[in-house]
């Protein structure tokens, strides 16, 4: 699980760096809307690696199951974020529109597994 958590905390670093980037570079050059979405990218990283702490810390999930959701969220975050960001950043959305999705149901995944974990919990 070390090897879960190195990723774990380069994904939060890279997710204040990306706010700062976007906060700071991309509002004079983006639009809104679009640096709504860019933010948007950088939130939900965030969150999942918040979770993802917890995940690879709590003591009564097997290792399995820890390395399942962790994979999960971490192809989520790769997919749902990485392609807002390309999108944002001038990538057309159109040679990309699936990943999106893909990030967003990968990311559905692992709260399914973790939810069915609790589920199967004696605890």
């Amino acid at each position: 699980m070390k090897y879960h958590l190195t990723i774990t905390a380069f994904l939060g670093m890279l997710a204040i760096a990306l706010g700062a980037f976007g906060a700071h570079t991309l509002k004079e050059k983006l639009d809104p809307d679009t640096l709504k979405s860019f933010e948007t990218g950088v939130r939900y990283m965030m969150y999942h690696v918040i979770v993802l702490l917890f995940v690879n810390t709590y003591v009564d999930f097997s290792s399995r199951n820890k390395k399942i959701i962790s994979y999960l969220f971490f192809l989520g975050i790769l997919f749902f974020s990485g392609s807002i960001f390309a999108i944002t950043l001038g990538i057309p959305a159109k040679s990309i529109w699936f990943i999106t999705p893909l990030g967003g149901l990968l990311l559905i995944f692992g709260w399914l597994i973790m939810f069915y974990s609790f589920l199967k919990s004696n605890k």
